[in-house]
Order: structure tokens, then C-alpha cells, then sequence
């Protein structure tokens, strides 16, 4: 009797210490690259024993996956880039609403889900950048100006099959219509310099090798140059400083629908809004922080204070696919 006392005993600790483990976890699927989540993970696990599992990807590969894995999915949170691509995943219902005051009091309401499916992490502006030997910023005034005469062959962009320029187009859909939008976008077409770049950085190469003068970037882009050329011939100009400010898109993310470790999930997206976490979380790729109580890093700091667009960035994505139409229907390739 006392060795089958000693044995169920045993049974018990082991299972008590099987279910500690197991919730002692989480597993993210990321498309924000490694190199910028590793070391959060890391610092977060030092801090609390959790230990966070992870595979990073595309992330329309990413989203898909988690769409077919259905309940069996392993992913308890989803981290992507662009709002365009939170706004997708959660109207494709793999994300759940979150009750969480800390996540809400830490996010603003323009850079979160209106039903708190995904919450920004991170903040890039999507800015102009131009080539100070060619450009006297005096001549910049908004995006739309870029499709004024003074600046035919001299425009450079991405290309419009990604995420970030669809964005742009369609943050300019939901303040203008469709009609203007289109207007302008066929404005810029017609002052390209060359065909649109497949990269933000191919473009920023461009501008430094005197290929065009002027460039639609996201600002982490230009702070990675910066870093590794402090002479860079180029500088950022903060555009519609007097009309709707300047575009602001978010890297960020959401637990899973089905997550199997939803309150680990809540804790590790909660600890990366926090103040703790939201500089290095930033400061990694060159980004601001979406927690406005914390300061950037100074490199970026540097680039000077501007006025931000104010509108929640969920619109990216309600407009998403009429930008898409739109720009193909102007020639933005």
C-alpha cells in the first residue's frame, strides 16, 4: 500500500509538473524577421522562465498556415508587419478579441484593432527622402505635390505589388475618394524617373546614385543606410505637415483564434507593449515605438519631431483591395 501511495504520488508531480511546463509556453509565428524578435524572446524568457517557441515567414505564407492547421494550429500569437496584413488576419478570423487594459492603455486607439484582435507594436513612417545635393527641401511640400510638373523624371518608387505602397494609396482612398487618389497616383506614374524598384532600400540606392531625386520610403530603410554611412547624401522630409500628416503604418500582432497557451500569449504581446520592452522593440529596426511613453531610439530621434496622420490604421486594410485596383488602373506597376 505505502509503495502505491509513493507511486501515485509520483504520478501527480509528474503530471503537475507536465502541465506547469506546457503552460510555461508559447509559440509565435512571426514574419517580423529573426533578428528582431530573437533577442526579445530571449530577454523575455530570462525574465519570466517562459520559454517561446517560434518560426518566422512570409506572411501571407504564415497567415495561410494557421488558416489550414484550423483548431490543431500550434501558434498562440501572430506577429506581421503593415496593418494592411493585421486587418487581413483578423477578418479572416484566426485573431480573437483581447481584454486586456494594459495592452489598451498602452497601444493608442488609431495604431490597434477597433475590437482589439491586433495591437501595433512598432511604428514606421512611410515618408520622402531626397538627395540633398539635387533637392532643396523648400521645393517638398506633400505626396500629392509629387505629381507636379518640376518633378517629372525625377521620382522614385517601390513597386506597388507591396503591402506598404497599398497602404499609402489606400490611407489616401479613405481621405479622398477614389477619383483624386487616382488622379494623383497617375501623377506620380507620369514623373517616375525609372520603373518602380522591387525594395525601399534598391530605391534609396537609386536616389544616392543620382537616378532620380526624390523617393517614397519607409524610415527604417533609410535609418539601416544611415547607420552604415553617416555621410549619406540624403535626408527625410516630413510631407502634409499642414494637412493630414505624415503616413504612419505598424509592425504588430494577435493571438490566435485557437490558441492553446492564450493566457501566455496575452502576457508575452502585453510585456511587448510595455515600456520595457517597446524601445528595443523599436530600436531594432531603426522603427518608433507605438507605446507613445517611450522615446525612440536617438538615430531616430534625430530625424526631428513631426505631425503623424491620425487615422486608425485599420482603414489600410478596408481599403486595401480598391488600392490595388486603383493603382493598376493608373499604370503603377
Amino acid at each position: 500500500m505505502k509503495k502505491l501511495v509513493t507511486l501515485s504520488l509520483a504520478a501527480l508531480l509528474i503530471a503537475a509538473w507536465s502541465a506547469s511546463a506546457f503552460a510555461s509556453e508559447v509559440v509565435v509565428y512571426s514574419a517580423r524577421k529573426e533578428h528582431l524578435i530573437k533577442p526579445l524572446f530571449k530577454a523575455y524568457t530570462n525574465k519570466t522562465g517562459t520559454k517561446v517557441k517560434y518560426i518566422t515567414g512570409k506572411a501571407g505564407a504564415l497567415l495561410e498556415r494557421i488558416k489550414a492547421e484550423g483548431a490543431n494550429t500550434p501558434a498562440d500569437l501572430f506577429l506581421t508587419v503593415d496593418a494592411g496584413n493585421l486587418w487581413h488576419a483578423a477578418e479572416e478570423g484566426v485573431l480573437q478579441s483581447l481584454d486586456s487594459k494594459e495592452l489598451t492603455d498602452n497601444i493608442p486607439a488609431n495604431l490597434r484593432d477597433p475590437e482589439n484582435r491586433w495591437f501595433g507594436l512598432s511604428v514606421r513612417a512611410r515618408t520622402i527622402v531626397y538627395n540633398k545635393n539635387e533637392v532643396d527641401p523648400a521645393e517638398l511640400s506633400t505626396y500629392e505635390a509629387l505629381g507636379d510638373e518640376k518633378w517629372k523624371g525625377r521620382l522614385l518608387l517601390r513597386t506597388s505589388k507591396k503591402v506598404y505602397n497599398q497602404s499609402l494609396v489606400a490611407s489616401m482612398i479613405a481621405e479622398k475618394g477614389e477619383a483624386e487618389t487616382e488622379a494623383i497616383v497617375k501623377s506620380w506614374v507620369e514623373n517616375l524617373a525609372v520603373a518602380p524598384f522591387s525594395s525601399d532600400t534598391k530605391t534609396l540606392e537609386a536616389a544616392i546614385a543620382g537616378v532620380g531625386d526624390v523617393a517614397v520610403v519607409n524610415t527604417y530603410y533609410f535609418g539601416r543606410l544611415l547607420k552604415k554611412n553617416p555621410d549619406l547624401p540624403l535626408a527625410i522630409f516630413w510631407p502634409n505637415q499642414k494637412t493630414t500628416g505624415v503616413h504612419m503604418n505598424v509592425s504588430g500582432g494577435g493571438v490566435t483564434k485557437h490558441a492553446k497557451n492564450k493566457s501566455e500569449a496575452v502576457k508575452l504581446l502585453e510585456w511587448l507593449s510595455s515600456d520595457e520592452a517597446q524601445g528595443k522593440f523599436a530600436s531594432l529596426n531603426m522603427e518608433y515605438p507605438a507605446n507613445d511613453s517611450v522615446q525612440p531610439d536617438p538615430l531616430v530621434a534625430a530625424w526631428g519631431e513631426f505631425k503623424g496622420n491620425p487615422m486608425n490604421v485599420a482603414k489600410y486594410g478596408e481599403y486595401q483591395a480598391a488600392a490595388i485596383k486603383l493603382m493598376d488602373r493608373a499604370g503603377y506597376k
